[in-house]
């Protein structure tokens, strides 16, 4: 996504938990010919998603788009099983911390009088559950919430707010789950869901991401887009 935000045009500012991340991106990012900054944030914590934002504004003295895509999986576990710590960890993260970017973005963006766009990164699980998954699913079913509501406050000020879903997309967090699944159930279960048989790919989400912030989407706001290859028309 920062790659591609760059290649149209965009400075970027990238926020993450890993320096050595976020300072190979941005240095491979200014090599392309982009200019990118970047600030250790992590989006649990009200602090550094001020922090973030206020950096964001000081370094390029604007912030025209946002894009909330910090999550975590979590431990896959029973409802009888699971442990309150493991469930706050994952609502913290995908829930709260979408909220708290959306909370300081949309200030600063309404502090200067712009418009602007902000996307927030659900998944299918923002429809689906699975056993195992209530803390991720019910953090994904929130941001459903979270975003039509932003959208009905915000958009009439000028700044749309949408969601994207992705289906199964080949980053690591997917070959984590992965892993614990199984080969064979990820195969002989989930891929023959897929219409596109196949697993989506991190450029393709970001180019429905870019086109979310772009003029082609003036009038799209408060809905979700499912990049998904066709999965939860599966039955």
């Amino acid at each position: 996504m920062a790659e591609l935000f760059s290649a149209k045009g965009a400075r970027v500012m990238l926020a993450a938990r890993r320096k050595d991340e976020l300072m190979q991106l941005a240095s491979e990012i200014e090599a392309q010919g982009g200019r990118a900054s970047f600030i250790v944030t992590d989006v649990a914590v009200a602090s550094d998603v001020e922090r973030m934002v206020a950096h964001t504004m000081d370094t390029f003295g604007q912030l025209d788009f946002a894009v909330n895509n910090a999550g975590v999986e979590g431990r896959l576990a029973g409802i009888a099983e699971m442990a309150e710590e493991a469930w706050d960890q994952v609502l913290d993260t995908n829930l709260k911390g979408t909220f708290l970017c959306l909370k300081y973005e949309a200030q600063a963006m309404l502090k200067g009088g712009r418009t602007g766009a902000i996307v927030n990164v659900g998944s299918v699980n923002s429809f689906l559950g699975f056993a195992g998954g209530a803390a991720y699913c019910a953090s994904k079913h929130g941001q459903i919430g979270l975003t039509t509501s932003a959208s009905a406050e915000l958009a009439p000020q000028g700044i749309r707010v949408n969601l994207v879903c992705p289906g199964v997309i080949k980053t690591p967090m997917h070959e984590r789950i992965r892993e614990v699944i199984g080969d064979a159930i990820f195969d002989e279960v989930i891929l023959p869901r897929v219409h596109t048989r196949r697993a989506g790919t991190a450029q393709e989400i970001a180019k429905s991401i870019v086109f979310l912030c772009s003029d082609d989407a003036s009038y799209i706001t408060g809905t979700t887009l499912t990049p998904d290859g066709g999965l939860t028309l599966t039955v």
